[in-house]
């Protein structure tokens, strides 16, 4: 038995302990207990953490956050995201290294529940959501994210889905979906049950990360467990993180379907089922999967359907699997929101970059999304765009999820203010600041147009939508056009070659230029160059 230099306490050292010491390298004896050593080089790593930063009067940034587990005020080395949770050195070394002693985890338990009480005391949740029946810990963590007045989508949907009955819900993109689903499940998930209570399918990867950190900021403060399946990546985590009693489960099709098969999913106790995207989640790439997802799920669940666009076939074939649902349905019909103004331009396809380059001189600093129609054109596209100078990047479904993170995180701060993408980046991506989406390839729909436009104009900002429409995209344009019921003011590139495009305003086609060369005086002029996002969408490449 030796004696601990730190705690005096006794403490053995094994013949295995010891044959262990001399492979590490070292040749004496210990010193400290095994408590001890742990404490000690945990003080001396963040010690080393918090002044390694420091070098020749430049400081590293540092970010501050707020502990996952005791919830007091901290600063961390690195930017905490949903898959990556911030710890105070107390939380983090009772959670990683499980060495304090009673009085030190009491200490924390008092930490814990000072904390929330000045939380409590300090976030006025009075106006929060006033006329919807919340629990104070919903309200506090709404107040800590800065909403106060639910929008028209939520103020429809939540108390319906609180209430327990099915819902189909239809919102342009930025109108706060995600909430209108993510507060009911929050509100009827019981923390003491350790079983998937609430499943919700996203179509891509990118939409399954913000919902999860949409849901989160409201599941912490009911301590319920979030988990995300989505693939590109290795399963082992997801996995564990369902072996550790996830109440939550956000994930694409694919990989949810996997895990039901392999067994490490069990939809037991689900007692709340949610589409979001619902008009591509049940179109045919996805159907089948999400067929074989319900077909696992109690009969008696709630549904909840949620989409900025939908048809009647969605609702047609959601009537299948709902049980008297109600329909909320708040713009369907509103066919020039301000948010967006529109710009469409006829032009030649050997001009098509030039043009882009003009667009993109003129940015004002703002985030600038743009859409191509392949992987290779818009990998190809990013990569001239980079080699002429400019910040930009690729998104596009053949890059691993490493790098579309990478991408993502460097499109949201600000490094690639310049994002090309496939349809990918259409449905889903919430990006503070996007001033402009340029279609640079006509999409193939028009429900497909409307979800890339809706990635500007959110949540009532202002946006600009600027769409080149080449010799070959006229039929397609026509039947966008048509889809959409709206009237778009198209006129030539300036400088640019001139074409025999024809001029389709809400699906009328009359000659763009008469034999003087100036516009024809039957070219309609309307002063809105708006539309509705109403949308059926081909898959995006995942």
């Amino acid at each position: 038995m030796l004696i601990c230099r730190d705690c005096g306490k006794e403490f053995s050292f094994t013949a295995s302990q010891q044959a262990d010491h001399v492979k590490r390298g070292f040749t004496n004896q210990p010193t400290r207990c095994q408590a001890c050593w742990f404490n000690r080089r945990a003080a001396r790593t963040a010690a080393k953490t918090a002044t390694s930063h420091i070098s020749n009067g430049d400081q590293r940034e540092t970010y501050p956050a707020v502990c996952a587990i005791c919830g007091i005020d901290t600063t961390l080395p690195f930017k905490p995201s949903h898959d990556r949770p911030g710890y105070c050195l107390n939380c983090f070394r009772s959670r990683f290294q499980r060495t304090h002693s009673a009085e030190t985890y009491k200490a924390i338990s008092e930490t814990k529940k000072s904390s929330e009480e000045i939380i409590a005391n300090t976030l006025d949740t009075t106006d929060v959501f006033p006329d919807i029946t919340l629990q104070d810990t919903t309200k506090r963590a709404l107040a800590g994210m800065g909403i106060t007045t639910p929008t028209l989508i939520q103020k429809e949907t939540i108390p319906v889905l609180l209430s327990g009955r099915d819902v189909i819900g239809q919102a342009r993109t930025g109108s706060g979906k995600t909430l209108s689903f993510a507060i009911p499940l929050v509100e009827r998930c019981d923390p003491s049950i350790h079983d998937v209570q609430v499943l919700i399918l996203v179509p891509t990867r990118e939409l399954a990360i913000q919902v999860a950190s949409v849901t989160e900021l409201l599941a912490v403060q009911r301590r319920l467990k979030v988990t995300l399946l989505y693939g590109g990546r290795s399963s082992e985590p997801e996995r564990r993180a369902l072996a550790g009693n996830a109440q939550v489960v956000i994930g694409t099709p694919g990989r949810t379907l996997d895990h039901l098969r392999q067994g490490n999913l069990s939809l037991r106790a689900l007692h709340m089922f949610v589409l979001d995207e619902a008009d591509e989640m049940l179109d045919q790439g996805f159907a089948h999967d999400v067929e074989a997802i319900l077909s696992k799920a109690p009969p008696r669940r709630q549904m909840a359907l949620f989409s900025a666009t939908m048809p009647d076939w969605v609702v047609k074939t959601a009537g299948q699997q709902l049980h008297n649902p109600k329909t909320v349905q708040i713009d369907a019909h509103i066919n020039a929101p301000p948010e967006i103004k529109h710009l469409i331009y006829d032009i030649d396809k050997s001009d098509k970059l030039g043009a882009l380059r003009t667009l993109l001189n003129q940015r004002d600093g703002g985030s600038i999304l743009i859409f191509g129609r392949t992987k290779h054109g818009v990998k190809k596209l990013a990569t001239q765009l980079s080699d002429l100078g400019y910040p930009a990047a690729a998104l596009q479904g053949n890059l691993s999820q490493g790098a579309r993170e990478r991408v993502m995180q460097g499109f949201r701060t600000g490094e690639f203010p310049i994002l090309v993408a496939t349809n990918v980046a259409a449905r889903g991506l919430d990006v503070e600041g996007i001033e402009q989406v340029i279609n640079y390839d006509l999409p193939d729909s028009g429900q497909l147009f409307t979800h890339r436009v809706g990635r500007t104009g959110r949540m009532g900002r202002h946006g600009e939508a600027i769409t080149f429409i080449t010799e070959d995209d006229v039929s397609k344009w026509r039947e966008i056009a048509r889809t959409l019921g709206s009237m778009f003011t198209r006129q030539t590139w300036p400088g640019g070659k001139q074409t025999s495009i024809f001029r389709t305003e809400g699906g009328a086609q009359t000659s763009r230029q008469n034999r003087s060369g100036k516009p024809s005086t039957f070219a309609p002029r309307i002063n809105s160059n708006r539309f509705t996002r109403n949308t059926r969408v081909q898959h995006p490449n995942r």
